[in-house]
């Protein structure tokens, strides 16, 4: 074996990075001792970014092909190693794998509430919670500022950041909106908008971007869920008077199907008169105002004829002229009376 053969078996050849994993970011590939072959092959699948690294300083970036290694397509890296053309003999050099697809479905939620600032409750407290996709989109900055020396570099990595840039530019997207507490969840996919657009440029230092977020729900104060609720009870309820007389001829059905004997029976019968009462009240509150009373006669009667008030002792009436009759007149129904009687026939008005 020559030494050109045994050059080239320590050496590397082919350089490529198959992801068997969901959630891996960078990947650094295993030299395992061995020099990069010049001439060697490069795969650079979809979705994938591979950087050479010279002695901790960033080289050549590969987009997504195969490529031959050759000082025409490394010119970072030929700078930097200071070759001279025609340079074919094997070298070092870090590669590293950057995954540049979407990571999608990953959760987020606000660890502590939320203080908000509501014109209708005041000051009260929201826990909301949701998930967002991201992906890298510049592998060079991610490199420079996240990655460091480490072998692989994962989602569990980033995302507590992420997370917390994500739920800070939330909190001020519901404090700027305004929007009322009662009209949070009408206002999902507005809130979520306005915070993926707040979220973003604080990520560009990171080489991340969020590509989806979504609120799937913000949980308000338990004294707020209980002013809905009974806000949407009166909603339901509609007319009160109505739904006090449903609600006392229920009570009496209930009263009167009650089988607990003798003692049972009369508590029944008690709540049933109450009920009967307030179901006749309910009722009597409903019902149109009754017509005014006629008014009082007046101290001389009626005519008998027209039914206009007649002075006292008149025997003519001063509205039609008709002739009264002899007899006294009822001043309380109008109606005659007989002479002599000391109650009207009619009405029973004392005379």
């Amino acid at each position: 074996m020559g030494i050109f053969d045994v050059l080239r078996s320590q050496a590397i050849d082919v350089i490529e990075w198959t992801d068997n994993s969901s959630n891996t970011i960078v990947h650094k590939y295993d030299m395992n001792g061995k020099e990069i072959m010049m001439g060697a092959q490069l795969t650079v699948r979809e979705s994938q970014v591979a950087i050479f690294v010279n002695e901790g300083q960033l080289a050549d970036v590969f987009q997504p092909g195969r490529y031959e290694l050759q000082t025409s397509n490394m010119p970072i890296m030929t700078k930097l190693k200071a070759w001279k053309f025609g340079f074919n003999s094997p070298f070092k050099a870090d590669v590293y794998f950057i995954n540049t697809r979407q990571f999608l479905d990953l959760k987020w939620g606000t660890a502590n509430p939320v203080m908000m600032r509501d014109a209708e409750f005041g000051m009260i407290r929201l826990r909301a919670f949701g998930n967002y996709a991201f992906r890298v989109v510049d592998p060079e900055s991610l490199l420079r500022e996240c990655f460091g020396t480490a072998k692989t570099y994962t989602v569990e990595d980033i995302e507590g950041q992420i997370k917390r840039t994500v739920v800070s530019s939330l909190s001020d997207a519901i404090a700027e909106s305004k929007i009322p507490a009662l009209d949070i969840a009408a206002n999902y996919d507005e809130l979520a908008n306005y915070a993926l657009q707040a979220v973003n440029p604080k990520l560009v230092g990171l080489g991340v971007q969020l590509t989806a977020f979504t609120i799937e729900n913000v949980s308000l104060p338990e004294e707020v869920e209980k002013a809905m609720d009974r806000r949407t009870s009166m909603g339901v309820v509609g007319d009160l008077n109505k739904y006090t007389q449903y609600q006392a001829a229920e009570a009496l059905r209930e009263s009167a199907n009650n089988p607990s004997g003798m003692a049972g029976a009369g508590v029944g019968m008690g709540a049933g008169v109450a009920m009967g009462q307030a179901f006749a009240s309910a009722m009597a509150a409903n019902q149109a105002p009754a017509a005014p009373a006629a008014p009082a006669a007046a101290a001389g009667g009626f005519c008998v004829s027209c039914g206009q008030p007649l002075p006292a002792g008149a025997r003519f009436c001063p509205s039609c002229g008709q002739k009264q009759a002899t007899d006294a007149v009822c001043p309380a129904c109008g109606n005659p009376v007989p002479a002599g009687s000391r109650f009207c026939p009619n009405c029973g008005q004392k005379m």
